[in-house]
């Protein structure tokens, strides 16, 4: 009995709690090799480079001497540095809840169209477009030509609907062949004329394929005669195709110039009679009273043409910016809070409109409330996106506007590799950049942790 106690006391201890803890100890071994690739992989990718980039903040450009806080100190002196800011706050308010609100309209409303996949599909294909092909189609569309920027063409067309756009942008009077510049960029005879006069207004810089398809040749208006009581004239092109004429004279081969405006001004300088010319660029004026005029070609036929908005000039860059991002990244929202949608309790809905509520209140008072926890997520994931946003801005901002479109993402870029060659400024704007987004980061983790619990 006593060899037997002894055995027993020697022998390794076993039973069910023990085989559990080597199986879990087994297990957490397994799990570690599993994993020790993706942690080697993320300390030399991520941990790394956060923790070089720290310590270089605090050396000069060279790396060789160290400089303590005053790259940080120069970080907020710098007025791009500045801006950088000021234009990373710009998309951190805007781009963000912009999105999140187009995301729940159209979430909402998607559920309502017949081909709502189709739609989805749409709205989300964007996604797989990259930022790099993004940024150079936006670059395009945003191009203050219209034959080249579709905004451009699209806002010019309208503006042309409404107001209208002048006839000849290019043409110019002959210096002394009877017409003379006004300071506002109009023209006038240089000798009075009374009822009963013919005038001919000499015009030259209107290429001939530019002339409308009615123009006529004005030689016939020209020979004309007027009534003792009428006013009459010709506007017409001061060029024969193909060489030879007269300068100050119409030829037979010379074209008139349709829809001019011409004004007769009296003595006292106010206008006394307009009107516009005809297909072969004939005008007349009928009771005028007996005096002198002189006629006037004003400003407008003149005016250059309406060139639309200059979506990447320092004023509007960092909206068109924004707009192109919103392109991209609507899709993703308005699929997210979709998804939410979808998890949401019918019963609730059906119990409100049986109530006699209307939609627009059922979305205020019942659909968003139950949507905030993912309504915050999506916001939050924008907001640590748009502090990022890199590509975009570097390819669509030209570059004389780059510093108004800059944000902490590029200049941390441009300080340095992009000229600036100053690697600890470029750390120290890269720390920053880190400090603002670890916020977000972990407010995203703890949303996470508890909608799992």
């Amino acid at each position: 009995m006593t060899a037997t106690l002894v055995k027993e006391a020697g022998a390794p201890p076993s039973g069910p709690a023990v085989r559990a803890r080597r199986t879990r100890r087994r297990g957490r071994v397994i799990a570690v090799l599993f994993a020790f690739p993706a942690l080697l992989l993320l300390g030399a990718l991520v941990v790394y480079p956060v923790l070089f980039s720290i310590g270089r903040s605090f050396f000069d450009a060279s790396g060789t001497r160290f400089v303590g806080g005053e790259n940080y100190t120069e970080m907020f002196r710098d007025p791009a540095t500045v801006k950088a800011v000021r234009n990373t706050a710009i998309w951190v308010v805007v781009a963000p809840a912009l999105l999140t609100g187009l995301g729940l309209i159209l979430a909402v409303l998607v559920e309502k169209v017949r081909w709502a996949t189709a739609f989805k599909l749409l709205l989300f294909m964007p996604m797989a477009v990259s930022f790099l092909a993004a940024g150079i189609i936006f670059r395009l569309a945003y191009d203050e030509d219209p034959n080249k920027g579709v905004l451009n063409a699209a806002v010019v067309s309208v503006h042309d609907a409404f107001a209208g756009t002048s006839p000849y942008p290019t043409a110019r009077a002959r210096d002394g062949h009877g017409l003379k510049g006004e300071p506002d960029g109009s023209y006038r005879t240089t000798a009075t004329v009374s009822p009963g006069d013919s005038v001919t207004l000499g015009l030259v810089g209107v290429p001939p394929k530019e002339l409308p398809a009615g123009a006529e040749p004005a030689y016939p208006a020209a020979a004309r005669a007027a009534a003792p009581d009428e006013l009459r004239g010709v506007v017409y092109l001061d060029f024969t195709p193909g060489g030879g004429g007269e300068q100050g004279k119409v030829d037979r081969r010379e074209s008139g110039l349709p829809q001019t405006k011409v004004e007769a001004v009296g003595g006292d300088g106010k206008t006394a009679a307009s009107t516009t010319t005809a297909s072969d660029g004939s005008f007349r004026f009928t009771g005028l009273d007996s005096g002198s005029y002189t006629v006037k070609l004003p400003a407008s036929n003149f005016a250059e043409p309406y060139g639309g908005v200059s979506w990447l000039g320092p004023a509007l860059v960092t909206p068109a910016i924004i707009g192109a991002y919103l392109w991209i990244w609507t899709g993703f929202a308005m699929v997210l809070i979709g998804a939410g949608l979808a998890a949401l309790p019918r019963d609730a809905l059906e119990a409100a409109r049986m109530d006699g509520a209307n939609e627009w209140q059922i979305f205020r008072r019942i659909t968003v409330p139950l949507l905030a926890p993912v309504l915050t997520v999506v916001f939050v994931t924008l907001v640590i996106n748009v502090m990022k946003v890199f590509d975009l801005v570097y390819i669509i901002a030209p570059g004389p506007v780059q510093e108004d479109a800059t944000v902490l993402a590029t200049q941390m870029w441009l300080v340095s590799f992009g000229g600036g060659n100053n690697q600890g400024l470029g750390s120290a704007l890269g720390v920053l950049l880190l400090l603002l987004v670890i916020p977000a980061m972990v407010f995203n983790v703890r949303r996470f942790r508890g909608s799992q619990r």
